[in-house]
């Protein structure tokens, strides 16, 4: 299998965490693609995948999946180890409807910040640019936060007490803050904590 991104990005990231937690990592190949120079805007990558972004999942028949989660999907339902995605009924839809709320209301508030409301990766990649809706996607992303930090009080990971996918996409989301410089409220005291014990899990820490 090729997994088609660019290192360092926050979804690229996902995927590569998801990877590292079914010790799988060494399965796939990663394939570099030029993100800065416009390579996934490209006719030959858009064959692969559509939508035009990174990560794209190739498998050996030359079949390609995109999207994050259906690729975590992919890659939990194939490899050995314990569950990202859930084993029972209640733990798929837990763990889905957590992963959703973490990508839509953070990890993708966070994206149309940076790319609509700053500078993002420059002129030549953002043709289009709306300033009120990044501010107003950043104020969403703040509030998803405050939300999160909220369920972890009752719970030890986002979707219960096991690590799912659901707190690859939030810690992906948090990295992206970061760069974005969006500041975690300092009062979100549950949410540090998550994510101080999620960034020492191996798959991250190395």
């Amino acid at each position: 299998m090729k997994v088609y991104d660019i290192e360092g990005f926050p979804n690229p990231a996902r995927v590569r965490i998801a990877l590292a937690e079914k010790n799988a990592s060494q399965h796939v190949e990663f394939v570099a693609v030029d993100v800065m120079a416009g390579e996934h805007r490209s006719d030959a990558f858009k064959a692969k995948n559509p939508d035009a972004a990174v990560p794209c999942l190739e498998l050996d028949d030359g079949f390609c999946i995109s999207q994050c989660t259906a690729i975590t999907e992919y890659i939990d339902g194939t490899f050995e180890g314990p569950s990202l995605t859930g084993e029972t009924a209640r733990e798929r839809a837990q763990i889905s409807m957590m992963n959703r709320r973490a990508e839509s209301g953070l990890l993708d508030a966070v994206g149309a910040y940076f790319h609509h409301a700053t500078p993002g990766l420059g002129p030549d990649l953002e043709t289009y640019q709306n300033a009120e809706w990044g501010q107003r996607q950043k104020g969403k992303a703040l509030e998803t936060m405050a939300y999160l930090d909220g369920v972890l009080t009752r719970s030890g990971y986002l979707a219960g007490e096991t690590f799912s996918m659901a707190d690859i996409t939030a810690f992906a989301g948090l990295i992206f803050a970061d760069f974005a410089k969006i500041e975690v409220p300092s009062d979100l005291i549950h949410l540090s904590a998550w994510r101080t014990k999620v960034a020492a899990r191996p798959s991250i820490a190395g």
